[in-house]
């Protein structure tokens, strides 16, 4: 899986962080089955920033910590992709780094295994995932921690 990682905070993503959202990535991937060719887009940005996204896309007058944004959402079990050339186009992310500050200190962890989850969360909406029902919620939280504990992320 390629992702494209743009950062429009001053703090500059550590080689850390971007190590994790690859490996976080390409672990998912192996997972789900996903293509070689798939590309997903991660932004980095303030809760300005997505409270503007939020308000704009979710009509929700408040900041959040990710936002996912399918491509090609399908109203089957499995998502297709959209597909342009020889890439499946998997979506945007976007993270409020501000946020993952302030819930990794909330939660007792480290930045970098909060953004971690931030991004799983995110990477797991894009594949047709959701926690809109409790079944739906467990299910969720247990791939998302299987694959954190699969790069050393777990909960501490």
């Amino acid at each position: 899986m390629k992702i494209l990682i743009s950062n429009q905070m001053e703090r500059t993503v550590t080689k850390k962080i971007e190590d994790i959202i690859n490996k976080v990535g390409a672990i998912t991937a192996n997972c789900f089955q996903l293509p070689d060719c798939t590309e997903v887009s991660l932004t980095l940005v303030n809760d300005k920033k997505i409270l503007e996204l939020n308000r704009l896309y979710r009509n929700m007058d408040c900041p959040t910590d990710v936002l996912s944004f399918a491509f090609d959402e399908s109203d089957e079990e499995e998502p297709s992709f959209e597909k342009i050339g020889d890439t499946h186009l998997l979506g945007d992310i976007i993270i409020s780094t501000e946020r993952a500050v302030v819930q990794a200190q909330e939660y007792g962890h480290s930045l970098e295994r909060e953004i971690g989850f931030l991004f799983i969360h995110g990477l797991l909406h894009l594949l047709g995932f959701d926690h809109n029902e409790e079944e739906e919620t467990n299910k969720m939280r247990q791939y998302e921690e299987r694959i954190l504990s699969l790069v050393d992320l777990s909960r501490e």
